[in-house]
């Protein structure tokens, strides 16, 4: 447990980003999901119960008094047993791999508000970059790794906004992320990359950390994450809807995929 607890204070000292914030982690060495867990302490710890930090390092719309996330919070496995993926899809979760979930304070005007999904997807692509490590999107939660033989699966993420009354409460994220483990068919590590290589899988969760910090960032940015969301989109052949035909267009500030058929008709296909 003592080594449990270090671990998860070395990558809280690493996780540190420029609004201030301070994380609250819990790090455990194996459990069923940590979205069951993130869950479990939402519920025995509300939001409201932790300190308020300074109004500059909130969203403008979340400095306000009101049923506010105050610091966001993360659970963290070495191992999942049963992680929780798309339309209840199990992602397979062995030790080397950054498995997470958090709970995030954001805008609480989701009109407002960039998508968790593009701004998480934007950032950690970015943490990503900075290893060297090409990164595409495939709509609407997949980072792909980009090699000479196509795209394949690298991390998934498991956005969400909590509301209440028509406000955002707080935005949620789960993150899977291969570092060195083991991958099956069709998806990918980061084991190749010497720099990421050389990261310890503490090290590679304090960078999911920080693209965390970052989205918090970019949530009050909807187009500037909407643009930068775009410019990492993967092709998207065309989709047969309720018999028609619609051809993608680009992505929409909530994270949609718009879309347009024959007769000029245009829709937002959401699918979170």
């Amino acid at each position: 447990m003592v080594g449990r607890i270090a671990w998860a204070h070395r990558t809280l000292a690493r996780a540190r980003g420029s609004r201030g914030l301070t994380w609250q982690l819990r790090a455990l060495p194996v459990c069923a999901s940590t979205e069951r867990e993130l869950d479990r302490w939402l519920r025995q710890v509300p939001p409201l119960a932790g300190p308020l930090p300074p109004a500059a390092a909130l969203p403008a719309s979340a400095s306000s008094p009101g049923p506010h996330l105050r610091q966001p919070r993360a659970v963290l496995a070495r191992r999942q047993r049963f992680g929780q993926g798309q339309q209840g899809r199990v992602w397979v979760s062995p030790p080397g791999g950054v498995w997470l979930s958090a709970a995030l304070p954001w805008p609480e005007d989701p009109e407002g508000a960039a998508s968790p999904a593009l701004a998480v997807a934007v950032a950690l692509a970015a943490e990503l970059g900075a290893l060297g490590v090409p990164i595409g999107l495939k709509w609407p939660n997949d980072l792909m790794l980009l090699t000479p033989a196509g795209p394949r699966k690298l991390a998934g993420l498991l956005p969400g906004l909590r509301l209440r009354g028509g406000k955002v409460r707080w935005a949620r994220m789960g993150v899977g992320l291969n570092g060195c483990n083991p991958v099956p068919d069709g998806a990918a590590a980061l084991g190749g990359f010497p720099r990421a290589r050389a990261s310890r899988s503490e090290l590679l969760m304090a960078r999911v950390l920080l693209a965390l910090d970052r989205a918090m960032e970019l949530a009050s940015r909807p187009e500037a994450v909407r643009s930068a969301a775009e410019g990492l989109l993967l092709p998207l052949g065309p989709l047969e809807l309720e018999g028609e035909l619609w051809r993608p267009q680009g992505l929409a500030a909530d994270g949609g995929l718009l879309l347009l058929n024959d007769a000029g008709r245009q829709r937002v296909l959401r699918r979170f």
